[in-house]
C-alpha cells in the first residue's frame, strides 16, 4: 500500500464519513458542515465571554483575577469602612473594684471574640490544672446557685467567673432548669471540651447560696490565689454544713409569718392565734408528706387546708372575728413568691426555656394551694358556713400596727429561706419599708393596688440589689423575704371563696388580679435592680449590646 493510500482512511474519518456502524450519537451527522475553529480547543463554559463582546483587558501582568486579587476600584488610601468603622471598636473597661456578677455579666453578653483577655495567669499549679476538672467544678458550683433559686443569668456569670480565674476564657455556659453545661474551646484549631451536670434536688437555704457567692467571690479575685484543690474541699463543707435554724424554729417562723400577715388584712390578736396554728399544722404535715416521698404538689394542697379549717370552724362556731384574715394570713406562708421573682427575671433576661419552666412550677404549687383552700371551703359551704367575700372592702387603716406586721412578716420569711443572721435585720426594714411605699400610695394616695405593688416592689430590687453589691453577694436574700408583704394572699382567698359560692366570674376576676399584682411584684424587683445598676461603674455604653438579641426586628 502506497503512503497516499495509507493516509485516505484519516482523511475520511476527518470528514466524519467513517462507517456508521462504529459511530455514536455524538458523532457529527453527514451533511452537516460545522466551521472549523481556530488553533484553540472548540470546548467552552458559561463563564466564556460571548462572541462579540469587546472586554478591555488589565494591562496589568496578570491578565486573569481572582477571588483573592484586590479590586480595580480599590485605593488603599480612602478605603471605606466596610468591616471596622473609622473610630474603631469601643474598647470595654472593666474596672476592678466592682463585684465580679456585673463584670462577668458584661462580658457574657459580649462576642467571645471582643472579651478581652483575662489579666492574672492562671492562680494553680505551673501549666494551670487539667480542663476537665477546671469545668466539673464549675459545673458543680453552677448546680448550687441553680438549686438555691438563682437567677440563670447570675448562674451563667458566675461559671463564667469560675473558669477565667483558672484562665480558661474561651468558654459558653448554658443554663436551663433542670441542665447545666458548659463548652470550652482552647483555639480556633482545637477540638472543644464540653461538660454537662443535671439539676435533681432543689432546696431553700440562702445561707448555702452565700457561701457559694463568696467562694466565687475569693476565686475571681486576682490578689487572692486559691488553688483547685481548696476549692473543692470549700464546697464539699458547704454541701456537709447543716441548716442555720432547726425544725421548729422554721414551723414557728411559718406561725409568726401567718400571723403576721392576718394582721395586714385587719385581724386582731384572735385571729394572730388561729392563723399562726393553723399555719404551724400544714407545715407538720407538710414535713410529714415530704417525709413519705411526696411531690411537692401535694405538700402545698396538705398545707393550705389547716388554715382553712381553722377559718370555717371559727365561722361555724359563731366567733366575732375575720374568719377571711385567718385563711389570708395562712395563704400568705405558702404562696411561692421566690419562684415567681425568679420565673419571671429569666423571662426579663432573655431565658425563655428557664423563665418557662420556673412558672409552669409556680402554676402547679398555685393549683395545689387552690385545690386544698377550695375542699374545705366547699365542705364549709355545705356545713352552712357563711362567709362574707366582701369583706376585704372593710380591711381597717392601721398604719403603724400593718408596718411592724409586715417587718415581722420579713423577718419570718427569712428565717424561712434559711438566711444568714447577719442578713436578718437588713431584710426587715426593707419588708417595712416596702410595706410603707405600698400603704402611702394605695391607702393614703388611693393609688391602683397593682401600680403601688410594682412601685414598692422597685423600691425592694433597688434596696436589695445595692445591699448585695455593698456586700458582695447575692442580691436574693434581700429581695425575697422583703416582698413577703406584698404577695396576694387576699385576692387569692377571696377569689377562690367566690367559685366556692358558685360566683365563677367574680372570682376569675379576683384571681386575676391576683396574677396582675404577683407579675407586679416580679417586674417591679427585676426593674430595681436594674436601675441600681445605672449608679455602679461597670465600664462603657456597650456592656448591653448582647441584649439586641431579644429584641423582635
Amino acid at each position: 500500500m502506497t503512503e497516499a493510500e495509507d493516509r485516505k482512511p484519516q482523511s475520511d474519518e476527518a470528514k466524519g464519513t467513517f462507517d456508521p456502524e462504529i459511530t455514536s450519537e455524538f458523532a457529527i451527522p453527514r451533511g452537516l458542515a460545522v466551521p472549523k475553529a481556530g488553533g484553540e480547543s472548540e470546548t467552552t463554559s458559561e463563564f466564556a465571554v460571548p462572541t462579540g463582546l469587546d472586554v478591555t483587558q488589565a494591562t496589568g501582568a496578570e491578565s486573569e483575577g481572582s477571588a483573592f486579587s484586590v479590586p480595580k476600584t480599590y485605593s488603599s488610601r480612602h478605603a471605606p469602612p466596610a468591616f471596622t468603622p473609622a473610630e474603631g471598636f469601643p474598647v470595654v473597661s472593666l474596672t476592678k473594684d466592682v463585684p465580679w456578677q456585673d463584670r462577668m455579666r458584661t462580658m457574657l453578653r459580649m462576642p467571645v471574640t471582643e472579651r478581652p483577655a483575662p489579666e492574672p495567669p492562671p492562680k494553680a499549679e505551673e501549666g494551670g490544672p487539667a480542663v476537665p476538672r477546671v469545668l466539673d467544678l464549675t459545673l458543680r458550683i453552677g448546680e448550687l446557685l441553680l438549686a438555691g433559686g438563682e437567677g440563670a443569668e447570675d448562674v451563667e456569670a458566675a461559671m463564667f467567673a469560675v473558669c477565667r480565674s483558672y484562665g480558661l476564657d474561651r468558654c459558653e455556659p448554658n443554663v436551663t432548669f433542670t441542665l447545666l453545661s458548659i463548652s470550652y474551646q482552647p483555639s480556633l484549631v482545637e477540638d472543644p471540651v464540653t461538660a454537662s451536670r443535671t439539676v435533681r434536688r432543689r432546696g431553700t437555704d440562702y445561707t448555702r447560696l452565700a457561701a457559694v457567692f463568696h467562694l466565687v467571690d475569693d476565686l475571681s479575685d486576682p490578689e487572692t490565689h486559691i488553688s483547685l484543690e481548696e476549692a473543692y474541699r470549700r464546697l464539699a463543707e458547704m454541701r456537709r454544713n447543716r441548716h442555720p435554724y432547726p425544725t421548729w424554729v422554721l414551723t414557728s417562723a411559718s406561725g409568726l409569718l401567718a400571723g403576721a400577715a392576718s394582721v395586714l388584712v385587719g385581724g386582731d390578736l384572735i385571729v394572730f392565734v388561729a392563723a399562726a396554728i393553723g399555719a404551724m399544722l400544714g407545715d407538720r404535715l407538710a414535713w410529714l408528706c415530704a417525709g413519705r416521698g411526696l411531690p411537692e404538689f401535694y405538700q402545698f394542697l396538705v398545707a393550705a387546708m389547716p388554715p382553712a379549717a381553722i377559718g370555717i370552724a371559727l365561722t361555724l362556731g359563731h366567733v366575732d372575728v375575720k374568719a377571711s384574715a385567718v385563711i389570708t394570713g395562712g395563704l400568705f406562708a405558702l404562696l411561692p413568691g421566690r419562684a415567681l421573682v425568679a420565673g419571671v427575671q429569666d423571662g426579663l433576661t432573655g431565658f425563655y426555656i428557664t423563665a418557662a419552666a420556673r412558672l409552669l412550677e409556680v402554676m402547679y404549687f398555685f393549683v395545689g394551694i387552690v385545690v386544698g383552700v377550695l375542699v374545705m371551703l366547699y365542705l364549709g359551704v355545705q356545713l352552712g358556713a357563711h362567709l362574707n367575700p366582701d369583706a376585704y372592702l372593710g380591711i381597717a387603716k392601721r398604719p403603724l400596727w400593718q408596718i411592724g406586721a409586715s417587718m415581722l412578716l420579713s423577718l419570718t420569711f427569712a428565717v424561712l429561706l434559711q438566711q444568714e443572721r447577719s442578713t436578718v435585720l437588713a431584710v426587715t426594714l426593707n419588708g417595712g419599708v416596702a410595706w410603707s411605699v405600698y400603704g402611702a400610695m394605695h391607702y393614703a394616695g388611693e393609688i391602683s393596688p397593682v401600680a403601688s405593688t410594682a412601685v414598692a416592689a422597685g423600691v425592694v430590687g433597688l434596696f436589695g440589689q445595692l445591699l448585695s453589691r455593698y456586700r458582695f453577694a447575692s442580691a436574693l436574700p434581700y429581695t425575697t423575704a422583703a416582698i413577703g408583704p406584698l404577695l396576694p394572699g387576699s385576692a387569692t382567698y377571696f377569689g377562690l371563696l367566690a367559685i366556692a359560692q358558685n360566683e365563677v366570674d367574680a372570682g376569675l376576676v379576683s384571681l386575676t388580679k391576683a396574677a396582675a399584682l404577683a407579675m407586679a411584684i416580679a417586674i417591679g424587683v427585676n426593674l430595681g435592680s436594674e436601675i441600681s445598676r445605672l449608679f455602679l461603674r461597670i465600664g462603657s455604653a456597650e456592656k448591653r449590646r448582647a441584649a439586641k438579641r431579644t429584641r423582635g426586628f
